[in-house]
């Protein structure tokens, strides 16, 4: 009988540095809901839900960058244990339809692991869409980032 082993490999993505001065923002259209993360069909032929929320931004914008320009226009999210569910909507070139990718979870009031993934580790390209399931405090998070006890 052969040995079986297994490796975890983190990988890590250099983040390259932009220069914000002298470097063009792109559009940013975020959409947020509150407890879940909107339907891919709302994204179907050309429609998208209705409140967006347009940000100028660059593909080195950190979660917690986003996450504060979002509270900035949205008090309710401002308190304490809010959570921000990121997820990234695309095209699917294949089937001609629209998928989502979650790419991370950040928290007002506590620091997080996904605090510092940019936009472009999270391999959102120019075009793609940000959708933001908002959790407040006093509701528990999606099942998924719930806390684990050890």
């Amino acid at each position: 009988m052969a040995n079986v082993e297994s490796m975890i490999v983190e990988e890590k993505t250099q983040v390259k540095q932009i220069d914000r001065e002298k470097t063009c923002p792109l559009l940013l259209r975020v959409f947020c809901s509150t407890g879940r993360h909107h339907s891919v069909s709302e994204y179907m032929f050309g429609s998208v839900p209705t409140n967006e929320l347009q940000i100028y931004t660059w593909q080195d914008a950190t979660l917690h960058e986003l996450t504060s320009l979002v509270r900035d226009v949205n008090p309710d999210t401002r308190k304490k244990g809010t959570y921000f569910d990121f997820a990234v909507v695309y095209p699917n070139f294949r089937n001609n339809h629209f998928q989502m990718r979650e790419i991370g979870v950040t928290c007002t009031g506590q620091k997080g692991i996904d605090d510092n993934k940019t936009l472009a580790q999270a391999k959102f390209s120019i075009g793609d869409f940000l959708d933001i399931s908002i959790t407040p405090p006093n509701r528990l998070p999606p099942p998924a980032r719930r806390q684990r006890p050890y």
